[in-house]
């Protein structure tokens, strides 16, 4: 819980939202917690690091849709090159691609060792639908 963590509660306030057409309440920015785990062997001198990502993307909106205007609109575009860049790297990870494009958005430039390698990664989603008014 946000609450019990000073750091987390402190990033949780830091979270930009708005309102849109769509979202009364719509995140204006991801969020990304890394947590490292470092283990000392001291019988082996063998160190052993982890890494956990957790990652709150905002949702992609068309601007037609959400009429947006202004610095909403430059903020969603934003937001949408950043996950469809995301969409790329994942996609040339799929497809054993010689190149993945992790330097085309900070997002991805900071997910790149959650991507790759021998990197676990889950995904849970949070969808609603938009019904037309």
């Amino acid at each position: 819980m946000l609450s019990h963590s000073p750091a987390l509660a402190t990033l949780s306030a830091r979270r930009v939202f708005a309102f849109t057409h769509l979202n009364a309440h719509s995140s204006r920015s991801h969020a990304v917690v890394m947590l490292t785990a470092v283990k000392d062997g001291v019988v082996t001198q063998k160190v052993t690091v982890g890494k956990l990502y957790m990652v709150d993307l905002a949702g992609s909106e068309r601007l037609k849709k959400s009429k947006s205007v202004g610095l909403r609109a430059t903020e969603a575009r934003s937001i949408n090159l950043s996950l469809t860049m995301l969409g790329m790297c994942i996609s040339a990870r799929a497809q054993d691609s010689p190149h993945v494009p992790f330097r085309d958005s900070k997002l991805t430039r900071l997910l790149q060792e959650s991507l790759g390698g021998n990197a676990k990664t889950s995904l849970i989603l949070c969808l609603s639908d938009v019904r037309q008014v």
